[in-house]
């Protein structure tokens, strides 16, 4: 059976939230999760409408009418902004199915990502009864609707499953800095940002490359004492890090077999 690992902000998201390797969802849930949102969104209307109707009985035309306005921008511009931009790129669907909003090159979402899907989304997918957004799901290679294309996301799963490529290789350069450095045990979720980093590092573009890689080195600093060299390559640092934690964890291991090898010698 396949091992899984559920990925949230509090593990694979590093620096300023880089996340890494990251499939995108699948047409289906895409659907499902939509669905669920836009059933939310109809309810909070519904109710937004009911409430402002009892409010506003007295109230002259012009106010009544600046209300449902009032309302409609609420309910399909500012509730979906704020939420996805509150929980790092969720909604209530997504929530519920394990998804999770991101940038292209698979960072959080900002307020700005946030608003721009929510003003397309409310085109597409209200205006044009989810039409626009169904096609262009569709033939869209990460899944995007034209909300995602217009603000630079797309939908992932945050449950995925757990695939860590080959252990890296102690950089030369680097060997005596950290066969002496204190190394702290790092957070799973960093551990594993950075062998998926350094696994993906051979297909990253040039400027994504340095930009999660200083990132996650600007993480792993935390767990390390003394610093690296100063202008030590990224990737470099993090393989040696990595490369440490490992001789230094079969070398516990070994240590540990062989006590017990010389309590069971002594029984």
């Amino acid at each position: 059976m396949a091992e899984f690992a559920t990925i949230t902000t509090d593990d694979l998201v590093t620096g300023e939230g880089v996340a890494l390797d990251l499939p995108p969802a699948s047409l289906g849930l895409r659907l499902t999760s939509g669905l669920i949102d836009v059933m939310v969104t109809v309810v909070v209307y519904i109710v937004s409408l009911f409430v402002l109707l009892i409010a506003t009985t007295n109230a002259s035309q012009a106010l009544f009418q600046l209300s449902i306005v009032a309302a409609t921008v609420v309910t399909f511009a500012v509730y979906p902004t704020v939420l996805e931009t509150l929980t790092r790129g969720r909604s209530l669907g997504k929530l519920a199915l394990g998804l999770r909003t991101v940038r292209d090159d698979a960072g959080p979402i900002t307020f700005h990502h946030a608003l721009v899907r929510a003003l397309v989304g409310f085109v597409e997918i209200y205006a044009f009864s989810a039409v626009p957004a169904f096609f262009s799901m569709l033939i869209s290679q990460r899944g995007k609707r034209l909300g995602d294309f217009a603000a630079g996301t797309y939908v992932i799963r945050d449950r995925v499953s757990l695939r860590l490529p080959p252990p890296p290789q102690m950089p030369p350069q680097l060997a005596a800095w950290a066969r002496t450095a204190d190394l702290a045990s790092l957070p799973t979720g960093l551990a594993l940002g950075v062998r998926q980093y350094l696994g993906r590092f051979p297909t990253l573009d040039p400027q994504s490359r340095q930009r999660v890689g200083d990132d996650l080195v600007a993480e792993v600093r935390k767990y390390v004492a003394p610093a690296p060299p100063t202008g030590a390559p990224p990737e470099l640092v993090l393989g040696a890090v990595v490369a440490e934690r490992r001789e230094r964890d079969l070398a516990r291991l070994r240590r540990d077999e062989q006590f017990r090898a010389r309590l069971a010698s002594r029984d």
